[in-house]
């Protein structure tokens, strides 16, 4: 079983499996054991932001060569629509199957059964380690608490 670092911050909080790579757009990749695959997943704040997942669609067919930051995709939830982008370059191989049947286990289970999509290639220079990725959400975060208390653009300045 996978160490796992639990993250609490404000009113969130998330397992981070330790053995994988994150990125500021928050994805995670897991290597497969045998070292030719890479599983790609939103991570369970990517999947709070978006809100429930109602659809998903990966424009690519096996085989096709991707770059890092090619659009691959949308998903969309009930608060948004995204464009999914590939964390990595290579090969792109296939999705995930059982989001055809089940697109809500990108929220039960984002860090198992809810993977989006897998790849063969070598990560971007993006990813980072999972400590890394506790100063994006940290930052991230700050960022949203930040707006959260600030007037409205259109609130009149005191005189």
């Amino acid at each position: 079983m996978a160490k796992e670092l639990r993250y609490t911050r404000s009113r969130f909080s998330t397992p981070l499996i330790e053995d994988r790579l994150y990125t500021a757009g928050h994805y995670w990749l897991e290597r497969d054991e045998a070292g030719e695959r890479w599983r790609v997943g939103l991570t369970r704040f990517a999947i709070r932001m978006l809100g429930e997942a109602v659809e998903l669609d990966l424009e690519v067919e096996p085989g096709v060569a991707i770059e890092t930051g090619q659009v691959i995709g949308w998903l969309e939830g009930f608060k948004a629509v995204t464009d999914l982008f590939s964390p990595m370059a290579g090969t792109y191989e296939r999705r995930n199957p059982t989001l055809d049947t089940d697109i809500n286990v990108l929220a039960t289970d984002p860090y198992v059964k809810g993977w989006l999509f897998e790849m063969r290639g070598q990560p971007g220079e993006e990813c980072v380690d999972v400590h890394a990725y506790v100063q994006v959400l940290d930052t991230t975060i700050d960022a949203m608490i930040g707006k959260r208390n600030e007037p409205p653009p259109d609130a009149e300045a005191d005189d």
